[in-house]
């Protein structure tokens, strides 16, 4: 694990919430990666980054859902995607991750569910896994500051 990723577990607190920045539940900090929010990874060493690990461009996601189904999202609806990663940026700014900013993704979330639920790979599997439903929102009763 990146110690970017370490320091932002413990600055976000998320070893304690056990939700990332999407909303999404993990049991174990192994399960979580980097995403790159404002610059892309592939940009980063164009811009004199390295590879862009960096506190102020990441958020901090479960790796099976929620990382894995933004870049999903990014594929299908670049709109939405950017939705997400405003959403993401906001949390990261001020420095916590806000219920108001997890509600927003939900419901970012939710609209691309509805629009792609019978969208299928070409190996024709769905794009929208059974898992990636599941996030925090969804059961606000374990949600606490």
């Amino acid at each position: 694990m990146k110690e970017v990723t370490k320091i932002m577990i413990k600055k976000y607190c998320l070893d304690r919430l056990k939700f990332d920045f999407m909303g999404y539940q993990f049991l174990h900090n192994n399960e979580l990666s980097f995403h790159h929010l404002i610059i892309p990874r592939r940009l980063c060493k164009d811009q004199g980054l390295g590879e862009g690990f960096l506190d102020w461009n990441g958020a901090i996601l479960k790796q099976t859902t929620a990382h894995d189904y933004l870049h999903v999202v990014e594929r299908y609806d670049r709109d939405m995607f950017e939705e997400i990663t405003k959403q993401m940026i906001i949390e990261n700014e001020q420095g916590y991750l806000d219920m108001n900013s997890l509600k927003r993704i939900d419901d970012v979330l939710k609209c691309f569910e509805k629009e792609y639920i019978n969208e299928r790979t070409t190996r024709g599997e769905y794009i929208i896994k059974e898992e990636y439903t599941r996030r925090i929102v969804n059961d606000t009763t374990r949600f606490y500051y």
